[in-house]
This record gives C-alpha cells, sequence and structure tokens, in this order.
C-alpha cells in the first residue's frame, strides 16, 4: 500500500506541476507474458516493453517460426486523483493484431503491425486500485492485413512503447487516428512568405464550453507569431478548427545543408487555464520533381543519395529503442545520405524524428508488398484487405503529417498484375492519399511492366542487375529506354544492391550464385561502383535508394555465410562493421570529413606476388606505400576511386599504407600475406584476422 501511495503523490505532483495539460506515464515495465497455449499455472515470465517473442527463431533460419498468440498482462493502478480527468492507452506498434481488455472486459481491437493506436479507457477502469490490462496480440497469417507476404521478419509482439496519456475532459483530441490531433498543412512557400494553415482535432466530454486555441510558433525560444481562435465546443462532441497564419521570410528546411526547424505550440484554453497543448516541428520548404532532372528542394536540384532501412536487429527484432534508431541514423549521416525508403512499413515515430532532425529527405510507405521471386500474392481482391490498406494509410499519413522531412508517401512494392488485379485498387489508394494529404507526391516501388507504373505522382523500379542475373550495363539500357519511352514519367530506382559476406572474401573477381552460400565482398563492391557510375550519370533519376543499408533478418533466405539473414547491407547485422561499398559511398557522398579507405583489407591472405590495390578517398591526392616504400600518387577519378596496379611484393608479411599527401595526414592500412602454399596460407590467416 505504501508504494500505491508514493506513485498517487509522484503522479499528482506531476499533473499539478503541468499546469492541468496532458501527461504521460510510461507503461513498459513490469509486464507478464505468456502464448496462448501455455495455460498452466505459473507459466508467465516478466518482460519489459519494448518486446518481441520469435526473435532467435526467426533470425535462426527457422522457417516456421512462433506465428501466434501472445498475452501481455499488467496490473495498473489508478489514482483517485485521475477521477474527472480523461484516460488514454496509446500504443506506438504492435504486430500485427491487438485485442485490448480491462478488468476481463474487452475493450477493443487493432489491426495492423505497424502503426500507433488509442484507446480511451476512462469509462472502464476503477479508481484507487489495480486494473487488469489484457493485450492479446496476434502475429499468424491472415488474408486480411497487409502485408500478406514479404522478404522479411514478420516479428510477433508490443515492439514499440506503450503509455497511460491523462487529460483534461476538453482536450485537442487524441482519437484521430492516433495522430497528434493537429495537422500543419503548408499551403504555399516561398523565400519570402510561408502561408500555413493550422488544423486542430478538439475533443469535448463536458458540457458546452468556450475554449480558445491559440498556435504560437517560436524560434528556439523567441516567438515569431502567434494566433487565437475563439471556438464553441458543444458538450459531449467533436470538433475542429482551422486558423492560417504566415511567416515573412522564413528559414527554409533546407535538407542536410540546415535542417532548422521552427516549433509550432498549440494550445487549449478556458479563459486564463491551461487545458491542453501539443507541441509539433515545422520545418517549413518547399519541392518538386522533374521528369528530366531529379529532385528539387527550395528551388534548388538536390541529387537524392538514398538507402533503404529495415528496423530489425540481431536478439531483439523489431523491439528497438532509441539509441538503436539514433546508431542507424548517425551511420547513415557518416556515409553522407540525405536521403532514406524506411521499408516496407510504416517505422517508430522517432526515427522520423531523427529524420526531420538530420535533414534527410525519407519515403515512407504503407505495407502493401508483394511477393517479389517468391511464392503468393501480395493482393487479394477483398473488401476487408482493401479496408485494412485504406486504414493503414491513412494511419501513415495522419500520424506522421507534421514530419516535413517526408515527401514522399509509398504506396505499394512489387506487386503484380497476374491474378488478383491491385491497379484499381491502387488508383483507389493514390486518390485516398491526396485526399488525406494534397501537399505530398505519391509513389511506389515497382519490379515489372504495366498499368501500376502510371498511377502514382512518381514511380521508381527494384533493379539488381549484376546479381540476379546480367550486368550492372543491363540497368543503364532500362533507365535509357524508359525516360525516352515515357518521358513524362519521373523515375528513380527504389533498390538495388548484392549480398556480401564480410567473412567471404576472394582475390579474383567473379560474380557469385545469388542463392548461394558463397557471397564474396569484392562483388558487392564492384557491383556497386558500377551500378552508382549509370545512376550517377542520368539526372533524370530523381533518387536512388540502395539496398539496404543493414543486414536484415528473413527467415526463408538460404544464402550468404549463415541461414535466415539477407546480408544485401553496406552495415552488418549487428551495426559493428561496414563493408567496403560503405566506403565507396561516403567518398563519393560526404565531401565534409577527410577520409580515405583501402579496399580489400579483409581479403588478407594472397597466393599471388603481383597485387593491384584499390581505395576510396573524397581528397585530392593519395600516396600508396608498401613496407614504408612508396608506389606513388594518385588522384581519385570522378568517383573517388584511386588505383595501383601490379605491385610487386615479397613473400611472407607485408604492411600496406594508403596516406594524403594534405599536411593533416588521412591515412588506412592493412596487413597482408603473400604465399603459394595452401597450407601456409591457412596458418597466416589464422595470424591476421583483421575485420576493420
Amino acid at each position: 500500500m505504501r508504494i500505491k501511495w508514493l506513485i498517487t503523490i509522484v503522479i499528482s505532483l506531476c499533473i499539478f506541476q503541468t499546469n492541468a495539460q496532458r501527461s504521460y506515464l510510461s507503461l513498459n515495465d513490469n509486464w507478464q507474458f505468456r502464448f496462448s497455449h501455455q495455460v498452466g499455472k505459473n507459466s508467465t515470465q516478466r518482460i519489459s516493453l519494448p518486446h518481441t517473442w520469435n526473435a532467435p527463431d526467426a533470425l535462426s533460419g527457422k522457417l516456421d517460426y512462433k506465428r501466434g498468440i501472445g498475452n501481455y498482462e499488467k496490473d495498473l493502478y489508478i489514482t483517485p486523483e485521475w477521477k474527472g480527468k480523461r484516460l488514454f492507452l496509446y500504443f506506438e506498434g504492435v504486430n500485427s493484431v491487438a485485442d485490448l481488455f480491462i478488468n476481463g472486459k474487452y475493450r477493443g481491437e487493432h489491426r495492423g503491425g505497424y502503426s500507433a493506436f488509442t484507446f480511451e479507457i476512462t469509462d472502464d477502469v476503477e479508481y484507487g486500485t489495480d486494473n487488469k490490462i489484457l493485450v492479446r496480440v496476434n502475429n499468424a497469417e491472415q488474408f486480411d492485413i497487409m502485408p500478406l507476404v514479404g522478404d522479411f521478419n514478420f516479428y510477433g509482439g508490443i515492439y514499440r512503447d506503450v503509455s497511460l496519456i491523462i487529460t483534461e475532459p476538453t482536450c485537442i483530441s487524441l482519437l484521430d487516428y492516433a495522430s497528434p490531433g493537429v495537422y500543419l498543412t503548408q499551403k504555399s512557400v516561398t523565400e519570402k512568405q510561408a502561408h500555413i494553415a493550422a488544423t486542430v482535432k478538439l475533443s469535448n466530454a463536458a458540457t458546452t464550453k468556450q475554449v480558445n486555441v491559440k498556435v504560437t510558433v517560436k524560434d528556439h525560444d523567441k516567438t515569431i507569431q502567434e494566433i487565437k481562435r475563439h471556438v464553441t465546443l458543444n458538450a459531449h462532441s467533436e470538433g475542429e478548427t482551422i486558423i492560417p497564419f504566415t511567416i515573412q521570410n522564413p528559414r527554409l528546411w533546407n535538407g542536410r545543408e540546415d535542417p532548422f526547424m521552427y516549433r509550432a505550440e498549440i494550445s487549449l484554453w478556458e479563459n486564463d487555464k491551461l487545458l491542453d497543448k501539443v507541441i509539433q516541428p515545422l520545418g517549413i520548404r518547399y519541392y518538386r520533381v522533374d521528369p528530366d532532372n531529379g529532385f528539387f528542394l527550395n528551388g534548388k536540384h538536390l541529387p537524392l543519395y538514398g538507402v533503404c532501412r529495415h528496423q530489425d536487429r540481431a536478439e531483439i527484432g523489431n523491439a528497438l529503442r532509441s539509441m538503436h534508431h539514433e546508431e542507424d541514423t548517425e551511420l547513415m549521416l557518416e556515409m553522407g545520405v540525405n536521403a532514406v525508403r524506411l521499408a516496407h512499413y510504416q517505422q517508430a515515430e522517432y526515427m522520423y524524428d531523427l529524420m526531420d532532425q538530420s535533414g534527410i529527405i525519407t519515403w515512407a510507405e504503407i505495407p502493401f508488398v508483394g511477393p517479389g521471386g517468391y511464392a503468393d500474392k501480395g493482393f487479394i481482391d477483398s473488401e476487408a484487405f482493401k479496408k485494412n490498406g485504406e486504414e493503414q494509410l491513412k494511419e501513415l499519413i495522419r500520424q506522421n503529417y507534421n514530419h516535413h522531412s517526408i515527401c514522399f508517401w509509398g504506396l505499394f512494392n512489387e506487386l503484380t498484375e497476374r491474378g488478383d488485379n491491385p491497379v484499381t485498387y491502387i488508383t483507389e489508394l493514390n486518390e485516398l492519399a491526396h485526399s488525406e494529404d494534397p501537399t505530398r507526391l505519391t509513389t511506389s516501388a515497382s519490379n515489372q511492366n504495366g498499368g501500376l507504373n502510371f498511377i502514382t505522382d512518381c514511380i521508381a523500379w527494384n533493379r539488381y542487375d549484376g546479381w540476379y542475373g546480367g550486368m550492372p550495363d543491363a540497368l543503364a539500357k532500362f533507365l535509357d529506354q524508359t525516360h525516352n519511352q515515357y518521358p513524362q514519367l519521373r523515375i528513380a530506382i527504389s533498390e538495388y544492391g548484392a549480398g556480401a559476406s564480410i567473412y567471404h572474401q576472394s582475390d579474383s573477381l567473379k560474380r557469385p550464385n545469388p542463392a548461394g552460400w558463397w557471397h564474396p565482398e569484392n562483388w558487392q563492391t564492384f557491383y556497386h561502383i558500377e551500378n552508382w557510375k549509370i545512376i550517377h550519370e542520368r539526372p533524370f533519376v530523381w533518387g536512388s535508394f540502395i539496398w539496404n543499408m543493414f543486414d536484415f533478418g528473413a527467415a526463408h533466405r538460404r544464402e550468404g555465410d549463415r541461414p535466415g539473414i539477407n546480408d544485401k547491407g553496406l552495415v552488418t547485422f549487428d551495426r559493428k562493421y561496414k563493408k567496403d561499398a560503405f566506403y565507396f559511398y561516403k567518398a563519393n557522398w560526404d565531401k565534409t570529413d577527410p577520409m580515405v579507405h583501402l579496399a580489400e583489407k579483409r581479403c588478407d591472405t594472397r597466393p599471388t606476388a603481383q597485387q593491384n590495390f584499390m581505395a576510396f578517398t573524397n581528397l585530392p591526392e593519395v600516396e600508396l606505400f608498401v613496407n614504408g616504400k612508396s608506389m606513388g600518387k594518385q588522384k581519385p577519378d570522378r568517383y573517388a576511386i584511386v588505383k595501383w596496379e601490379q605491385i610487386e611484393l615479397p613473400p611472407g608479411k607485408n604492411t600496406i599504407l594508403v596516406q594524403s599527401t594534405t599536411k593533416d595526414k588521412v591515412s588506412d592500412t592493412m596487413t597482408l600475406w603473400i604465399t603459394d602454399s595452401a597450407k601456409n596460407r591457412k596458418e597466416q590467416h589464422k595470424i591476421s584476422t583483421n575485420l576493420k
């Protein structure tokens, strides 16, 4: 009882100190979890959120990893001081069906594994006592929920944060598709003026109220605009008000060059009493995509150097914490990324926050995913499936409307027109997206011909020329033919990539079998060099997105150095090692951080004396040293590549150093063993295990 008394005091103080506006209480700790088939006594285990139940099985390559029902139970003490308030349970993500019970009584259901959702529980709880919260989570395969298939794992669980939100009876709505209840629409923007409209959703659970809605725009602590609107709210009703305002000479959000954001504070007042307040980012920008010249931000051409990102990690699956999103973002920034496709589903809101703050142009999408090269189908022409897709699109847009880094809403990935044809439905989704948000462009990722390529505002293709067949030069032919045949299309490359294991090293260049167990790193490097040359030389390609920034889990994969992993990432699944292709892109995309990287360092034992060396650098000149002796200075080519060929090395251990000729030396080094004996080669390899 003493613990409950202390909780009551702390929570009461929290509410008092926030001047009667909304309060947040994390519910991540002290849950009891069991699978639905575990019905015996003492079958639960204590867990904390975020949590997923099938990461070990899925990531080991177990094809039939657990997909079923898991029960999450928690006691939630509801203090008497909350009487007269409104209580909401806010879930950031549960995969994929969540059924909520309060004190054994069914409260409702949410269907969809990647978006947030909210339940009001004000009238469902008992005050001054513990309340039983039960969430039954089902990640089984179902025909009426997107996605039906996917080249990624369907982890189960409450894998994002859960909060209790306490508000006054009259508040900014939390029940509009779990959105912030505020929509900041940039009507028109130039360097001289920004015309913006704030749409505020209001919810009144009390008698008729006379309230004021105030929009305050701040540049750090300086108020630059403040507008107030008087609103009458009828008893027990929902309302809405639209407040237009103008900012003169706005400082524009300009991508990575200047990711400046204003802060919009939307507050609700009854006389002098603050009822509620919501704070949203406001990054003012304008952009367009030209069929011939690509992407323009604030009137200036901006080539989009992009990657794709899945949200899973080794051991924990999708149950990421803030530090994981931050690390991923830091790695992207280090490589010089300025655009990202957050594939193939809505990702954590904190990730979109980080994209806003970092200046990374973002493509956000719903999980309308086709089978790629696998069996089954991504579309079923049933009303239930289509309705679910529409709901997930509304959730994606409304929950992320104010994330100004988002410039593209993605509607599908790798669908096929065979059987149930999705073209009509994609058209309906496209119209819905524009109805929900007339300010942004729609796009999709295709891998075939057909009418589905001519629906969205922009279109992109998933291409793997030089990996799943052919050679990279086929990409050039495809792009040129498509642009010439359909000059009005705004086209991009939504995926391109090749597998690589840091443990697979080859001293010769040969394309491997993509479905095989041998994925040498040097082929991935070659693949990306050749594909990037083709993309870079074609300004009509409005963006390119490498598949993938990180290795990720796919239980059905039987390839690379172990089952269960798609190894096309430029960084390993555990984020510890950057592959050579990472440094190739860094040298090309990041001109601010001086660097040189010696390629193929992990291939540290070779059988022949004559060797070629390649380095990537963003510096004007570098020099190669072998055992302390200069092998000559070289200037990088237009793709930041430097090569030294036919360098004679003595048998045994060699120290290789590549170094800038600038005053502040920037360098990279490796130890290379030369031996023509297979036995000695194996023994020397044990000595040298450099994995940097």
